[in-house]
């Protein structure tokens, strides 16, 4: 830290403390970290598809339940609590580096290569560098069911296909295209290969594709339309890859299901059908044995939600740009932080993402500095502890059931967001240390991360260009 950010912290730490006693608290409810379980897939709850209208038959509303990845991963329920959860850590920091490396590319997910309405449950991918939540789809004909990274940070959607030049490890057996009535390959030079950042062709003139996320995982295969089955509906005529060579950090699951906004994404895909609108809601892990789920189609949205304009980057067009213009902590405005600090400029740099696949907050590192210092001047009666990986600010709650702390409010445009207070301090052991669960970036662009977004209800509306928040939403 420069003498610069050495007076602001300074000057933010004094002025909170002369006002700390008009401060706003609130609750926090004492849970450690849990013991990590496995997952049932069979006996989870089935998609179902609601049509809004007679007249609108083909408008529906699909629900799936998501499910943490680290449910799926057979080695999880041999470690410890606190192994998982840094291993997690770990995993998040790859999946920031990601994001970067994309930000950076300007989006290119892809090298050249050389060569000539609906909801389900939804798993968290919190361990793999892609994403965190996963869902189970039916793909092919007939359907077989695979675990699938939802990715709100991706477009292309794909899976592993046999024959394999190389495949990770996965739960499910590997997806055989031949035994598919409904595969069909996309030709070379096709509209739809055409959408591809950097497509090529096989000798054979199919359609290829390739994607690589930053952190070292790629997929590379060829560009398919199949049938993607949903309990008792379907979606025909989705463009999907079907990758034979694959590598990453994938825990596991069979593929990626791409949920962001760009044309190949599956919002972009089914909007016709689904209006263009989804939402999710992500349970508090640490406290509830709800399943998160996630809801496409155009009554998705709740009567509560609030909206804020999602912004669009000039250059990376894939990601949910949201305005952030400020943060206050115990119902005081931080000093410092500003919407300059989130301003995405012409070039594509800075501004602030919506992203499920991220589980901590990161903040450029200004803004961090002056939140966390304004938080630990409003929490100057916690007993400290030791700091854990990231985080810099963490208390010892052990003995105790419950503790008040400051609240934090995110001032989106046109919005204010109050956290819950177990949505900024998080356990990380099972001893009743918990941290406050921001990060400080460096990279020029902020992450809104899953932890913050847990409990509500988070509405994509791509038709009018919107993004919400319900709070409550899982109930």
């Amino acid at each position: 830290m420069d003498s610069k950010e050495k007076s602001i912290s300074l000057l933010i730490f004094l002025s909170l403390m002369s006002i700390s006693t008009s401060l706003q608290y609130q609750t926090l409810v004492i849970h450690f970290l849990p013991m990590p379980q496995s997952l049932n897939w069979t006996i989870q709850k089935e998609a179902r598809i609601i049509p809004t209208t007679e007249s609108e038959a083909e408008t529906t509303l699909l629900s799936v339940d998501l499910h943490h990845v680290d449910n799926l991963s057979p080695s999880a329920l041999s470690s410890t609590p606190e192994a998982l959860f840094n291993l997690r850590l770990e995993r998040d920091s790859v999946r920031v580096s990601m994001l970067s490396n994309m930000v950076a590319r300007g989006g290119r997910h892809a090298r050249p290569r050389k060569e000539g309405d609906f909801s389900s449950p939804v798993t968290s991918g919190f361990a793999q560098g892609s994403g965190e939540y996963l869902a189970r789809i039916g793909i092919g004909t007939p359907a077989r069911y695979f675990s699938m990274v939802l990715d709100t940070g991706s477009d292309v959607s794909w899976v592993q296909c046999a024959p394999c030049q190389k495949c990770y490890n996965q739960t499910d057996p590997i997806f055989i295209s031949s035994k598919s009535k409904s595969f069909a390959s996309v030709a070379c030079g096709s509209p739809l290969c055409r959408l591809l950042y950097s497509p090529s062709c096989s000798t054979r003139k199919k359609c290829q594709y390739e994607v690589n996320y930053g952190d070292g995982s790629f997929t590379i295969g060829e560009l398919a339309i199949e049938t993607l089955r949903f309990a008792r509906s379907h979606v025909n005529n989705f463009a999907l890859g079907c990758g034979h060579d694959n590598e990453g950090l994938f825990m596991g699951a069979s593929g990626l299901l791409g949920l962001g906004r760009g044309k190949l994404s599956f919002p972009i895909q089914t909007g016709h059908r689904f209006g263009g609108k989804f939402s999710y809601c992500l349970v508090d892990r640490f406290a509830s044995s709800n399943p998160s789920w996630i809801i496409f189609g155009t009554s998705s949205i709740s009567r509560n939600v609030v909206f804020t304009p999602m912004l669009t980057n000039p250059i990376l067009g894939s990601f949910y740009y949201v305005g952030l213009n400020g943060i206050s902590v115990g119902g005081v405005r931080v000093p410092g932080i500003t919407s300059s600090l989130f301003r995405l400029n012409r070039s594509g740099n800075g501004g602030v993402i919506i992203d499920s696949g991220t589980s901590v907050t990161r903040l450029v590192l200004p803004a961090y500095i002056a939140l966390r210092d304004a938080f630990r001047a409003g929490a100057s009666n916690l007993k400290s502890a030791q700091n854990l990986l990231l985080f810099d600010t963490c208390y010892n709650f052990t003995g105790k059931s419950e503790v008040m702390v400051p609240t934090v409010v995110l001032h989106f445009t046109n919005v204010d967001i109050l956290l819950p207070a177990s949505n900024y301090l998080i356990p990380v052991d099972s001893k009743g240390r918990f941290c406050f669960a921001f990060a400080g970036t460096s990279d020029g662009f902020s992450i809104i991360g899953n932890i913050q977004q847990q409990g509500f209800e988070v509405v994509f509306d791509l038709e009018t260009s919107r993004v919400g928040f319900a709070p409550h939403g899982c109930a």
